[in-house]
């Protein structure tokens, strides 16, 4: 009778019994992968063009896809469905690798995390201020110079918040937020759309070409490179997922197995996300033409109707508040158990106290805390959307959602070097790596060029 009771409490494992299902595992996807990139694409068509800015997009989401199948089968090993249980990415990479793949992911892994909350973070402050100066200019005009506005005190306010949440225990503990923030993303993806058509009826049709802002006297040929590179990894960055695609999946509840439920996600998620994206990158570029704002729901593409705007920048807000911890969750949950390890009897590290019937951790709010405050300094330093993004995808995209689910796919399958599987799938990662390079280097010098022109602590909307 026990053990009866304690199988329906415990997993194989011996943890408590995970009850996540296909609609949590989507949700998550859904706010990892709806996120702020969905804000650029309208400016990624505008650098790219109708043929390269709609390739890109379908290029990325199949690759990803692909890609995420292959991961799903690494979270047991060495079978998929029985073996033990790989909680991380990390552990993934460790049990099908080796050591030095290890190493070499986890830097790049928690590395991309904490490069996400910083994104998000510069994100929701020029959403909140972009509330406050929507509010001016329907109040004083368009294009009202007093209309402007320091991001820094935004900054602040949603640091603020992200403190309190950040004391949710774990990742099993997300899945409300995850769903209120799924909600949120469709919300100002829809209203994006909305405002898109209702902007295309209103004024006709803008300059748009097949091959993006052309080349001439506004726009030189090294500038073109530069921004084509820089928007290539601003779509990279929409479907940067596969950094925390493992710990989404152990969340899953055992029956049926975690592998085949989260490649139904998987394939929900994408395919979701890409139909979404698909839609607001070609309105957003048949409203704006060649001159798309770099966020077309703060760079002020629309000034009316003022609510709804305020609305989907609110609903922006939200979300992000909700994605920051789909992503830092790993990181923090990372720190936590190495400090555990490193000094067992440390009673500050170790010690929870029932607050009713929550379990506080001196040392989870005092070091989460620290860690949001530090990555909103960052932010503040560091505020430049487009670019920051496009470095992200960049980064990301290569070493976590191409190269570590292919070669464990080759090692897992035993695929022999040589063979037509084997030379086909090095060569798409080859060539992932390749376009991530391009990526980065001209969202790198994006932020060379805005740093040039940037004051310190002296953010503007």
């Amino acid at each position: 009778m026990e053990k009866g009771d304690s199988n329906e409490l415990y997993d194989d494992d011996g943890r408590i019994k995970r009850t996540g299902s296909l609609m949590s595992a989507s949700a998550h996807i859904i706010t990892a992968v709806i996120g702020s990139g969905v804000l650029s694409l309208a400016w990624c068509f505008g650098q790219l063009g109708w043929i390269a800015g709609t390739a890109s997009l379908v290029i990325f989401a199949v690759i990803t896809w692909f890609t995420c199948i292959l991961l799903s089968d690494c979270y047991r090993s060495p079978d998929p469905v029985t073996g033990t249980r790989n909680y991380t990415y990390m552990q993934a990479v460790k049990a099908n690798l080796g050591g030095l793949h290890y190493k070499f992911c986890g830097m790049a892994q928690y590395g991309i995390l904490i490069g996400a909350t910083i994104g998000y973070t510069i994100t929701a402050a020029i959403s909140m201020a972009a509330i406050k100066r929507s509010n001016c200019f329907h109040t004083k005009g368009h294009h009202n110079e007093s209309c402007h506005t320091l991001n820094n005190s935004y900054l602040i306010m949603f640091a603020i918040i992200e403190i309190v949440l950040s004391q949710i225990p774990n990742f099993h503990k997300l899945t409300l937020v995850s769903i209120l923030a799924t909600i949120m993303s469709f919300t100002y993806a829809t209203i994006g759309i909305g405002l898109s058509i209702a902007k295309i009826a209103e004024s006709g049709h803008p300059r748009t070409s097949l091959t993006g802002i052309p080349v001439g006297k506004d726009m030189p040929s090294v500038e073109k490179m530069w921004t084509t590179f820089s928007a290539i990894g601003d779509i990279a960055f929409a479907y940067s997922f596969c950094p925390v695609l493992l710990e989404i999946q152990d969340t899953l509840r055992s029956s049926p197995p975690e592998n085949k439920v989260m490649k139904t996600a998987s394939t929900v998620g994408v395919s979701t996300s890409t139909l979404f994206y698909m839609i607001c990158g070609t309105l957003g570029y048949a409203a704006f033409g060649n001159d798309a704002p770099g966020n077309y729901l703060t760079g002020f593409g629309f000034y009316e109707p003022f609510w709804l705007i305020d609305f989907g920048n609110l609903c922006i807000v939200i979300h992000l508040l909700g994605a920051y911890q789909v992503f830092i969750q790993p990181f923090f949950a990372f720190v936590e158990c190495w400090s555990n390890e490193k000094w067992p009897e440390n009673k500050f590290i170790r010690k929870e106290y029932l607050v009713g019937k929550l379990r506080v951790s001196i040392f989870r709010l005092t070091w989460r805390s620290a860690y949001v405050g530090l990555v909103t300094l960052v932010a503040m330093i560091f505020p430049f959307f487009n670019s920051f993004l496009g470095l992200i995808g960049a980064t990301t995209f290569w070493p976590l959602t191409v190269y570590f689910p292919i070669e464990m796919y080759i090692s897992k399958a035993k695929i022999k070097k040589n063979c037509w599987t084997w030379v086909w799938m090095k060569v798409l990662s080859f060539t992932c790596l390749i376009v991530s390079l391009v990526a980065a280097a001209g969202s790198i010098r994006g932020l060379v060029v805005s740093v040039e022109s940037f004051k310190l602590f002296h953010s503007v909307s």
